[in-house]
């Protein structure tokens, strides 16, 4: 999100497409129903407005990564409470009953699929100027060079 401008974190290809600002929005929505309270209320909250969750509404940079912190914050903090003694809770979601692991591997499937999304929409917007979040294309060998040099500085100090 911080290589994409304000207008591209709008946009939408066609209405039926969400814009990044519409999927930070729903991943919030999604983080702080599943993650407040989770060991004692169903984690599709009652006060949830999940289709507004998909409306492209005007917001600011700054309030969107305000939704985002929101929501991670939120999702952190509710595993940084689990412990031996609630490890094996049952939970619920949407009425179904999930173990703590089942609930973490949900969201371990849910946000990257939508966090790919945010990374493909700005990587269309910025283009050539992208700054990789990973390895640059055609770079593999240099990196892995690079990483093998660093350990063997490592070994012999």
């Amino acid at each position: 999100m911080a290589q994409a401008s304000d207008d591209a974190l709008f946009w939408q290809h066609n209405p039926e497409c969400n814009s990044i600002a519409t999927i930070i929005k729903h991943l919030q929505g999604n983080m702080l129903s599943r993650w407040t309270d989770f060991f004692t209320t169903d984690g599709e909250k009652p006060s949830r407005q999940r289709d507004a969750e998909f409306e492209n509404d005007t917001l600011s940079r700054e309030e969107l990564l305000g939704k985002w912190n929101e929501g991670w914050a939120c999702l952190f903090a509710a595993l940084d409470s689990i412990d031996e003694s609630n490890w094996r809770s049952d939970i619920f979601i949407r009425g179904e009953k999930h173990t703590v692991v089942d609930a973490i591997n949900r969201q371990l499937a849910h946000i990257p699929y939508h966090v790919g999304q945010i990374v493909f929409i700005a990587k269309m917007h910025v283009g050539d100027d992208w700054a990789s979040l990973t390895v640059p294309r055609g770079k593999s060998a240099e990196f892995t060079a690079k990483k093998f040099a660093e350990e063997a500085a490592k070994k012999n100090s």
